[in-house]
């Protein structure tokens, strides 16, 4: 299963007393279908999912599927560190309409290479969709190496990896000990052009959000050979793949979409608001 190029981490659009907006979550997948993108994870961490409600997260695939009508690759962010209710949530996404499932390495209970595998494997078997994984040692405390991303991928709707370890060596060895059907997205926008030098085949990105076609055009220039013209295009947006991290993901992207018009409001505690300071950063950013 090949869900494109560029797949952007969508932001989940909250009210004034931060209820998800429904309403401006579809005026949200048709900016995003306008940025180029060619995919969109649903639920995930940019969606703040630690804070959504398993009804939330539901509501929302729907109003995405429904909006989206096929115009891109809808993945639902189904992963957590419960097996059970993985698997419940991947079953009750697949019935939507989904086109795959994200699922995260298992956070704060830091199960051994086994436990993984036994985990990814039980919510793999108990559904159809196409699984993306999701490695992020940063958040999770847990980096999943790359032997056990080999033993995975050899169930056959395990299909890619969302790599955000930025361990490029990690990444060659996954791509050495996997055949050409399974793909590796780079999970740092700034990684995506070295990712793609070293095999990989695109991104999930967050600053698709706001710089998705261009974006796309590096990614576009890189696989036409045009590396020399990638590179500088990776240089000039470099700025803002490292500015939609100055704090807390997603405060700083929720910042920007504000300023661009896009009004997708503020982020659920325990997350804070951009500060004056930030919100000044992002804006210079934007005009720069």
């Amino acid at each position: 299963m090949d869900f494109g190029r560029l797949i952007t981490a969508m932001v989940t659009p909250f009210t004034d007393d931060l209820e998800v907006d429904y309403n401006k979550v579809n005026l949200l997948v048709d900016y995003l279908i306008e940025q180029g993108n060619d995919g969109l994870v649903v639920g995930g961490t940019t969606g703040e999912s630690p804070n959504l409600t398993k009804a939330e997260k539901i509501k929302l695939f729907e109003t995405v599927i429904e909006r989206a009508q096929g115009k891109l690759k809808i993945i639902a962010g189904t992963g957590s560190n419960n097996t059970k209710e993985s698997i419940e949530l991947t079953q009750a996404a697949e019935k939507l309409g989904v086109d795959g499932a994200m699922l995260v390495v298992p956070y704060y209970n830091k199960p051994s290479d086994e436990g993984l595998y036994q985990h990814f494997k039980a919510i793999a078997e108990s559904t159809k969709l196409p699984i993306m994984l999701y490695n992020v040692p940063g958040r999770t405390s847990l980096n999943m190496k790359a032997a056990t991303v080999v033993r995975l991928a050899k169930i056959e709707n395990i299909c890619c990896i969302k790599e955000a370890s930025g361990d490029l060596a990690q990444v060659t060895n996954i791509l050495l000990g996997t055949d050409d059907k399974f793909l590796v997205y780079s999970g740092d926008d700034s990684n995506t052009l070295p990712m793609l030098a070293v095999g990989g085949h695109g991104v999930v990105s967050v600053a698709g959000h706001v710089i998705g076609n261009e974006i796309k055009a590096m990614i576009n220039d890189y696989i036409a050979g045009n590396v020399e013209k990638a590179a500088k295009e990776h240089q000039r947006l470099m700025p803002i793949f490292e500015g939609m991290f100055i704090t807390s993901n997603p405060v700083p992207v929720k910042a920007a979409l504000n300023q661009k018009g896009i009004e997708v409001g503020s982020v659920r505690p325990p997350l804070v608001g951009a500060t004056p300071e930030q919100q000044q950063f992002v804006k210079n950013l934007l005009q720069e």
